[in-house]
């Protein structure tokens, strides 16, 4: 599945009166499938907002999400979690794995979860495994696995159901330089091999530089970064 993006005018306000927060204010751009764009910023400056905005799993203020020609920002509860499910892939900072499972069983539950015949399944966990280097620890619980195995498994879990949108939030926290360049230059990979639309929140610049084009966000409020 590929994937067409186009943000205008985005805004979230958290609270009323004189306790509101603005989180994001009237952010716009567009990209289209194959580009990995970063989001940099310092904590609080809306980045996690704008992706959670994006993924379907916040409500807009104010603006548009124009996914394939259609608004998501307007959808309901039942077309949000349809979209989520069929449109996105997300890759959360804690990498949320269930501890209780093997590296390859985490993958095959979101399969469970779309529907996906078991067969199929299993080639498809196998297949994207052996493409980001993990094969070898398919069998393991994640609470075996490194922090970068853990991170590379969320990356493969977030591909499995073939989603044209991947967001990511801050992949690399917990990880050094070396092994977060890894995760990040693995994940860029799939994204442009797939024809897919990546999308990294990061506080990371050394990790932002690695993606085609970079977005600044400070107080709610976001800029292009040109790259040297």
């Amino acid at each position: 599945m590929t994937v067409t993006l186009e943000v205008s005018g985005l805004s979230k306000t958290y609270g009323s009166g004189e306790q509101a927060v603005q989180a994001v204010r009237d952010a716009s751009f567009s990209t289209q499938p194959g580009a990995f764009v970063a989001v940099v910023g310092p904590s609080g400056s809306g980045k996690t907002t704008l992706l959670a905005m994006i993924g379907g799993l916040l409500t807009p203020t104010a603006g548009t999400i124009v996914v394939n020609g259609r608004d998501i920002a307007g959808l309901s509860r039942s077309q949000q979690a349809a979209y989520r499910r069929e449109s996105v892939g997300y890759v959360f900072q804690a990498n949320n794995l269930l501890p209780f499972l093997t590296a390859r069983e985490n993958l095959l539950v979101m399969a469970q979860i779309s529907g996906t015949a078991r067969k199929a399944a299993r080639a498809r966990a196998d297949r994207l495994l052996t493409e980001l280097g993990i094969e070898g620890r398919a069998g393991a619980l994640a609470t075996e696995l490194s922090g970068g195995e853990r991170q590379r498994v969320a990356i493969a879990r977030a591909l499995m159901n073939d989603p044209g949108l991947v967001l990511v939030d801050e992949p690399t926290a917990s990880l050094d330089s070396a092994r977060g360049r890894q995760v990040v230059e693995s994940l860029i990979r799939e994204v442009k091999q797939r024809g897919k639309l990546g999308l990294m929140v990061t506080h990371d610049m050394d990790m932002a530089k690695l993606a085609d084009r970079i977005l600044a966000m400070h107080d709610g409020l976001m800029t292009e970064v040109e790259k040297s």
